[in-house]
């Protein structure tokens, strides 16, 4: 097994028993560990940066209501639990039922953003601050990430339906609960327009099916329809959230082309809505 250091002061507070091989996520660089607490199946997690923070807060705060219930949380670590479910979106969508899962991420999407009675964590980050990269890569880059930025400024200036977002909605964050049905983890928390949500949804689940031709222009019906947006509005998100993306590739390192053949074909059926 390999080295646990990072994890022993969170073991043993916790009483936990390692129950597999440690990784890291490899755009948050986040390190988990597969646990027992009890016998019963866990994940330690500990977060490497503020939002993933702020993501381990608003799960708290949702006490299992739609989401992975919270064991334990302290400092840069959080317990989860393991949940039972076999079923996969990513298996799913890639098997043919593409469209199914989109309405299953909204039904989430949905659950996630209702009115609750306390007022959300006060560390949900603001959309605005959440697109800070893009202007300096816009800047620099211009192109398509001029268009993004120009679209994003305009949508972030006229917010609708603002609410705690996920952030990072998609299928590997949306993980079958079983008999409680479908639960997101690793939300980023953030604060802003409901229809900014799904533009991460209908980026995924891989490069090769959001590229696919004719996909994103069909899931924004789909997603437009479930989830009660304007399918326009929806399409100028993408094109902002893919733009963001593609500057936070930069910035760290990884391959910005998807992200930005993402953005080009959102402003594509924008300019031709």
């Amino acid at each position: 097994m390999k080295d646990l250091s990072i994890f022993s002061r969170w073991i043993e507070r916790w009483s936990l028993t390692p129950d597999g091989e440690p990784f890291q996520t490899p755009y948050t660089g986040n390190w988990l560990i597969p646990v027992r607490r009890a016998g019963a199946p866990a994940i330690l997690k500990l977060a490497t940066s503020d939002h993933e923070r702020a993501g381990a807060a608003l799960m708290a705060w949702l006490d299992g209501d739609g989401a992975a219930r919270v064991l334990a949380l302290e400092d840069e670590a959080l317990l989860l639990e393991r949940l039972p479910g076999t079923r996969s979106l990513v298996a799913m969508a890639r098997d043919g039922a593409d469209d199914e899962v989109m309405r299953i991420l909204c039904a989430v999407g949905d659950r996630l953003h209702a009115p609750r009675a306390a007022p959300p964590p006060a560390s949900l980050m603001p959309l605005r601050s959440w697109f800070r990269a893009l202007a300096p890569a816009a800047a620099i880059h211009g192109g398509v990430l001029s268009a993004a930025l120009a679209v994003a400024e305009e949508l972030l200036d006229d917010p609708r339906d603002v609410c705690l977002l996920h952030g990072d909605l998609h299928h590997q964050n949306v993980v079958d609960g079983g008999e409680r049905g479908w639960l997101i983890i690793d939300p980023k928390g953030l604060l802003g327009e409901r229809a900014y949500e799904y533009a991460t949804t209908i980026c995924n689940p891989d490069e090769e099916m959001a590229l696919r031709p004719g996909r994103l222009a069909r899931q924004a019906e789909v997603i437009a329809k479930a989830a009660r947006l304007d399918r326009e509005r929806l399409l100028r998100w993408t094109l902002a959230h893919a733009g963001v993306s593609a500057a936070w590739c930069m910035a760290d390192g990884f391959d910005p082309a998807p992200a930005l053949r993402v953005a080009e074909l959102a402003q594509s059926l924008t300019a031709s809505a």
